[in-house]
């Protein structure tokens, strides 16, 4: 592979790369060269040219002879394969706001997986009560492959691949109360799950501390996760507890997936609550546990020790058991404020208290984002900031913020738990952030912005907890083989031309929870199915996305 040169001819490939550039044009669609290749593998760098054709990785080695349409000169630059963010939330963003791409691009996102407990599909009346609107156009689907149809006519400037939420098969089928469902109930879910794997959905999706999705129990998801197992698919999850019952969470997620027959991924895996963080090492101890028993078990981390979370999680689940609405009509009451407040400053396990998880100090809970009525001055602020900005009392301020809709940072993790996490083979990166577009959104985690590049300036160069090719591989290899995408994530002969060309020297995030809407630096060239989205650092608006289909059983 590293001699003179290698190419998809050599392997059988039957690309129209192989015809001679002297009478039928350029050779390449695009050449690489002078660049120093991260491969996705976890291997040393090494010093080849890339030629790309319809797409396709087609040549690697020396190739400064060869012809193309466009030559890219690395500059000793790292080439590596384009990013893969493991849960990037809506993908509906790139339709009905197409700049907002730039926000994952500029990190060398290529691939965005979306969906958590909630997805883009199946939908129903209830679920989609309004019509999807992007440039004056309106939007109805019920199933996967109608929304697939829909990204594929707009055009996507990235390739997304999507899950399947239990929440919102749950949603479609019982709507938003805690009830259990019947027999009937159970067959006509287990069936919108089937229809989502037979459209292209990669796995089921879970996300157990928001209602409605933590009302289900764990047969229920059992029992659908056993419609992912015949296609290959995995049960991603963004378990029940991730503070004090972090260990009984792994292990329901564990069953889930050896009763169901399925992989098991963990979202943005953590020990919320600094009494909390001792636990960590031992949910990374029954992972491994798990793992070591033949159990395929992965899990993701993103590199902050803010959560993202909405500010109305801080309020027990169950008083969202008659629906979100019937609780902010309550809210207005004083008496019931009286009640809540008590509830939540009251000591104990009984529920994950996203209050005791920060200390019961309001200073370290970080507003990012609010409704268009509340005063943007507190956006980057503090609860208990924001208190003082709108002149109002603490828990007063909490309540009409929960009122607004209002998502939060809370401080809940350290540095020490995403070394430990880094340590382990089976973690990869993600941003657990919906894209976003400065010009048209207020804030947000900044993570949407940066969470890619921190990796690399802070765990790579600055702290040197990573070497820059274990780096790579969980940001490429990993992630891609968790959501069943097997020509993505690697250099390789014949794989998708998802490339990004970075200075490692000069990569960096920019976004802070201050000024969280600024573009991450360093990306230079990023390459989506082989064609440039950045050129030389410049955006160039080309949609060449995919909507990836993994298919791995029937």
């Amino acid at each position: 592979m590293l001699g003179a040169c290698a190419t998809a001819d050599q392997q059988g490939s039957a690309s129209s790369a192989s015809t001679d550039s002297a009478t039928s044009g350029p050779k390449y669609d695009v050449l690489i060269t002078n660049g120093r290749i991260v491969d996705g593998t976890g291997n040393p760098w090494y010093k080849a040219d890339i030629g790309i054709a319809q797409g396709k990785i087609v040549a690697i080695g020396s190739l400064q002879n060869a012809s193309a349409a466009r030559t890219i000169n690395a500059g000793n630059r790292i080439v590596s394969p384009g990013f893969v963010d493991l849960m990037g939330q809506s993908s509906f963003a790139y339709v009905a706001d197409r700049p907002t791409a730039e926000s994952r691009l500029r990190q060398g996102i290529t691939t965005h997986a979306s969906g958590e407990g909630w997805s883009h599909a199946p939908q129903n009346r209830f679920t989609q009560p309004d019509p999807e609107v992007a440039d004056g156009r309106s939007y109805r689907w019920t199933r996967f492959s109608e929304y697939f149809d829909i990204l594929e006519e707009r055009k996507l400037p990235l390739n997304v691949v999507h899950k399947v939420g239990a929440a919102q098969v749950r949603r479609v089928v019982l709507g938003d109360n805690d009830v259990d469902p019947s027999a009937r109930d159970m067959a006509a879910m287990k069936a919108l799950v089937r229809q989502a794997m037979e459209d292209g959905a990669t796995g089921l999706a879970s996300s157990l501390i928001y209602p409605p999705g933590n009302y289900a129990s764990t047969d229920e998801l059992v029992e659908l996760a056993k419609e992912i197992a015949p296609f290959g698919g995995t049960y991603f999850t963004h378990m029940r507890n991730e503070s004090h019952d972090l260990l009984g969470a792994i292990d329901e997620a564990l069953e889930i997936g050896r009763r169901a027959g399925v992989s098991v991924h963990i979202y943005h895996l953590k020990a919320a609550g600094n009494g909390n963080w001792p636990l960590f090492d031992k949910a990374i101890d029954k992972i491994n546990a798990a793992r070591a028993s033949g159990m395929n078990v992965t899990a993701d981390i993103y590199p902050y020790i803010n959560n993202g979370i909405g500010l109305g999680s801080f309020i027990a689940p169950q008083h969202y058991a008659s629906g979100r609405a019937a609780l902010l009509a309550r809210l207005d009451d004083k008496q019931f404020r009286d009640f809540l407040r008590a509830e939540i400053e009251a000591p104990g396990n009984v529920w994950e208290n996203w209050y005791q998880n920060v200390g019961s100090d309001w200073g370290k809970v970080v507003v990012t984002q609010t409704a268009d009525n509340i005063d943007s001055s507190i956006v980057g602020h503090s609860i208990a900031e924001s208190a003082n900005i709108l002149g109002m009392d603490v828990w007063d301020t909490f309540f009409e913020l929960v009122k607004a809709g209002t998502s939060v940072a809370p401080q809940s993790m350290n540095d020490g738990q995403k070394r430990a996490a880094l340590n382990q083979p089976w973690v990869s990166v993600e941003t657990d952030t919906a894209p976003a577009n400065p010009a048209t959104s207020k804030s947000t985690h900044p993570r949407a912005f940066g969470a890619f590049p921190r990796v690399l300036a802070r765990y790579v160069r600055e702290n040197q907890w990573l070497s820059l090719e274990d780096a790579v591989r969980r940001m490429t290899s990993l992630p891609a083989q968790s959501v069943g995408i097997r020509d993505r994530g690697l250099i390789e002969l014949g794989m998708a031309a998802d490339i990004v060309v970075f200075d490692e020297n000069r990569i960096t995030d920019t976004a802070t929870f201050a000024k969280p809407m600024q573009y991450a630096k360093g990306i230079d060239y990023l390459l989506v199915n082989g064609e440039l989205v950045i050129d030389d650092g410049r955006n160039t608006g080309a949609r060449p996305g995919q909507v990836l289909r993994p298919r791995i059983g029937n």
